[in-house]
C-alpha cells in the first residue's frame, strides 16, 4: 500500500533536497516520489545525499504540474502554515498519517511540499482536501525540506504498522480528476444563473470549494451534486 502514497515536491530549488527527500522516504518504506517543474533535475548532488536511497531517486516521476502529480488521487494533502487568505481544513500530523493510510487501500494518495521559500501557492493549495502543519517550535519553526518530509513520512509509516487489518474500509471518495471537473460544472453553472458575475467572480469558487472539502461529500453524494446541476441546466435551457 505504501507504494501509492505519492511524496510530491512543488518547484524545488536545491538538487540536494531532493536526494535528501528520496531518503527519508525509503527509511520509512515509501518509493513514490513526483517532481513538479524542479529548478534543476536531479544530479550527482541529489544522488550522493540520496545516499542508499538511489533507487527511489532513479524512479521519481517529473511532471509539469501540480495538477499532473495528482492525477488519479482520490485525496490529496498539503503542507502549509496554518494562516492563509483562505483558511481550510487542517490536519494534524498523526491525523495526517492515519488518513492517507486508512484510504490508500482504495486509491493514490498524495502528500505534497512547496517550494523552500515560500512553500505552496494559494491555487496549490486550493488543489488539496486538507493541509496539514507540523506544530515545531513557534519562535523557530523554520524546517528544511527533507525534515518536514521525514517527519511526515514517520507518521505515515507509525499509522502503517499500527493499523487494524479488520476495520471496515472507509467510504470511496472521488478522485481529483472527478473533483475538477464538478468544479468546473459547478462554476459554468453559476454563470448561467447569474449567481456568479463574470466581472466580479470574486473568491466565490475558492470558498466553494473550502466548503466541498470540509464536508468531503463520497462518490454517491457527489454524483446527486451533479445530477443537481444538471437539472439546473436542463430547466435554463427549456426557458430560453
Amino acid at each position: 500500500m505504501l507504494e501509492n502514497i505519492r511524496i510530491v515536491l512543488v518547484n524545488t530549488s536545491h538538487t540536494g533536497n531532493i536526494g535528501s527527500t528520496a531518503r527519508a522516504m525509503k527509511t520509512m518504506g515509501l518509493s513514490n516520489l513526483v517532481l513538479v517543474d524542479p529548478v534543476s533535475p536531479p544530479d550527482g548532488h541529489a544522488s550522493a545525499l540520496a545516499a542508499g536511497a538511489g533507487d527511489v531517486l532513479a524512479s521519481a516521476k517529473q511532471v509539469s504540474t501540480l495538477a499532473e502529480a495528482i492525477q488519479g488521487c482520490g485525496l490529496v494533502v498539503g503542507t502549509s502554515a496554518r494562516s492563509r487568505t483562505l483558511p481550510w481544513p487542517m490536519l494534524e500530523p498523526r491525523e495526517c498519517g492515519v488518513k492517507l493510510v486508512s484510504e490508500v487501500r482504495q486509491y493514490p494518495v498524495a502528500l505534497v511540499f512547496g517550494r523552500e521559500n515560500n512553500g505552496l501557492s494559494n491555487e496549490e493549495l486550493q488543489q488539496c482536501h486538507f493541509h496539514v502543519c507540523i506544530p515545531a517550535n513557534p519562535e523557530y519553526s523554520s524546517l528544511n525540506l527533507a525534515a518536514a518530509v521525514q517527519t511526515l513520512c514517520y507518521e505515515v509509516r507509525m499509522a502503517h504498522l499500527g493499523q487494524n487489518q479488520h476495520v471496515d474500509a472507509p467510504l470511496p471518495y472521488p478522485l481529483v480528476d472527478d473533483l475538477e471537473a464538478f468544479y468546473s460544472h459547478l462554476e459554468q453553472t453559476l454563470l448561467k444563473t447569474n449567481f456568479i458575475k463574470p466581472q466580479h467572480p470574486g473568491m466565490v469558487m475558492a470558498k466553494l470549494r473550502r466548503i466541498f472539502n470540509r464536508a468531503r461529500p463520497d462518490e454517491q453524494e457527489f454524483n446527486i451534486l451533479r445530477g443537481i446541476l444538471a437539472s439546473i441546466e436542463k430547466s435554463i435551457k427549456a426557458k430560453d
